[in-house]
């Protein structure tokens, strides 16, 4: 059934309410008024019942939709009491002039079921039906004592919600391992979670001087109610460290006053709450009195400066990304789109509609791989085992125009499973497999082989070369090649060794191939000459 309305019959204007109103939703669905009369009277016959001897009478109407051709008015009502055995003669009464109704006892309620054939159930669509509910949600009132009702049961819903948000938050609170309380202009405790009463082994009522004296370090006491003063009258939030006790001993915690703001941006209580820092608190006094653990922490920094330069990387490769790429990308996708609407498709496969469509999806899917993975940590991706037979075919796949135009040769040894991120090993060989057929001026000819590295082999190998076991890829090109003058920033982000009306490119996919190596924890290298050539050799960890 799809339900029209709904109607607790608590009084006699209840009952008024539903006559009406099963009247109106007879006339609305195209019934004739004799039908219309009939059936609003059976109703009001066992309301009646509910309202003098029934609980909780809940009367519920609505459109059955037995078939596309056989659609009913069905009114369900539904008591804990049974209305049937109370009057019989009613219900007899009903049953008579309606001919439709049915009684049950169900989930232990009595349950009446009135129903009248709808003559016309073709007319009564899905909108239809959508607008019978539509009309009876924003009803004008009937009367005051139905203004009123309505406005009950919106105050009702409303603070059950709001019940429901204030038992999910206050579940949350008490669960969360931060001690938490709310405290108002005069330094009452207006609430606590668990977490701080349990900690306290008392609830606590104010938030003086006195009172917080008892349980935080002496040292810290002063300095904490001077910087929330000053904080108070600049109408500031405030945040400092600690010491609370604990049992015999004092644990450090960041303790944070926030200012617990209304709607209009006025306030009147603050948000305090107490979050443990004992452990960094011990590392860092550890450091101060360890030299070997100073020397670490000095490492630690200069990888965090590090890190901040790689992230500034990032955001520069996102924004270029995000604009250079993406936006030329989406236009001729939709080109394409309306392009291949005025095709056949025997055009379309002549000019390789299917292939550039493909392409196109695929380098996009890329691009938002790559932009996903510079706006998290690497760590967020779980590598997984990767084909690199399947990722070197699509991406040849991707580039067969290219080879074609250029009658490109290539021999490619079988690759091996590797652990990694397959959207991110997809874009390292697209990159690499594009630059050594793009920078060449002959007929290319591109040999991709693999090999297994030992940590013994790597003192034989002739360029730098990591220590340990690797799969070693190696991708070799005819090309133009590079001087060793550039071998220092071929790398970086966004340098480029040619003008751009000679070869295209942002400068970041060499860039953007370490980076995908570093996540790896490989090592890329590689070795060239001008005109004769580069090779590029990627050593992925084998487990």
């Amino acid at each position: 059934m799809k339900e029209i309305l709904k109607i607790n019959l608590d009084n006699e204007m209840d009952l008024i309410l539903a006559h009406k109103r099963s009247m109106k939703i007879g006339e609305m669905c195209g019934m004739p008024v004799s039908a219309q009369t009939r059936f609003s009277t059976a109703l009001s016959e066992v309301a009646r019942c509910s309202i003098s001897n029934g609980k909780n009478s809940l009367l519920v109407i609505g459109i059955n939709v037995i078939r596309s051709n056989q659609k009913e008015i069905l009114a369900v009502l539904t008591d804990s009491v049974d209305l049937q055995k109370s009057n019989p003669e009613a219900y007899k009464y009903a049953s008579k002039i309606s001919g439709n109704l049915e009684y049950e006892y169900a989930d232990n309620q009595y349950i009446t079921k009135l129903s009248q054939v709808i003559t016309a159930p073709g007319l009564l669509s899905d909108v239809k039906i959508k607008s019978l509910v539509d009309y009876f949600k924003y009803e004008p009132p009937l009367s005051p004592y139905d203004e009123i009702r309505k406005k009950n049961i919106e105050l009702i819903a409303l603070s059950e919600k709001l019940a429901e948000s204030e038992n999910r938050y206050r579940k949350l609170a008490d669960t969360i391992p931060v001690l938490i309380c709310v405290v108002n202009e005069r330094n009452q405790v207006l609430l606590s979670n668990n977490s701080l009463q349990e900690y306290l082994h008392a609830p606590l009522t104010v938030f003086d001087k006195k009172t917080i004296s008892s349980f935080i370090h002496s040292g810290d006491v002063q300095n904490l109610f001077e910087g929330w003063s000053k904080a108070r009258r600049d109408g500031l939030d405030f945040f400092a460290e600690v010491r609370i006790k604990k049992d015999s001993s004092y644990i450090w915690h960041v303790v944070s006053i926030v200012l617990n703001k209304a709607e209009d941006g006025t306030f009147s209580s603050w948000l305090i709450s107490f979050v443990n820092i004992n452990a960094q608190k011990m590392v860092v006094e550890a450091l101060k009195d360890n030299s070997e653990l100073k020397e670490i922490q000095l490492e630690l920094e200069s990888a965090n400066s590090k890190l901040k330069f790689k992230n500034k990387e990032l955001e520069q490769f996102a924004f270029v990304a995000s604009h250079d790429l993406q936006e030329p990308l989406r236009k001729i996708r939709i080109m394409l789109s309306r392009a291949a609407e005025h095709l056949t498709e025997e055009q379309k496969s002549l000019y390789y509609f299917d292939k550039i469509t493909m392409a196109a999806a695929r380098l996009s899917n890329l691009i938002s791989d790559v932009l996903n993975y510079s706006r998290i940590n690497n760590n967020d991706k779980s590598p997984l085992k990767v084909n690199l037979n399947e990722i070197i075919s699509e991406t040849l796949d991707d580039l067969s125009m290219v080879i074609e135009e250029k009658n490109a040769v290539l021999h490619i040894d079988s690759m091996p499973l590797v652990e990694g991120v397959d959207s991110q090993l997809r874009q390292l060989f697209y990159n690499l497999i594009n630059n050594a057929l793009k920078f060449n001026t002959s007929q290319p000819t591109v040999t991709i082989t693999a090999a297994v590295m030992s940590a013994a082999d790597s003192a034989t190998v002739d360029i730098a070369a990591p220590i340990g076991s690797y799969d070693v890829i190696s991708i070799a090109d005819n090309g133009i090649g590079m001087d060793s003058e550039y071998s220092g920033r071929i790398f970086d982000m966004f340098q480029r060794l040619h003008e751009r009306d000679q070869y295209g490119g942002n400068g970041i996919g060499l860039a953007l191939c370490r980076r995908i190596i570093e996540n790896h924890n490989g090592v890329l290298n590689f070795t060239s000459k001008p005109q004769e050539g580069t090779t590029f050799w990627i050593y992925l960890p084998r487990n």
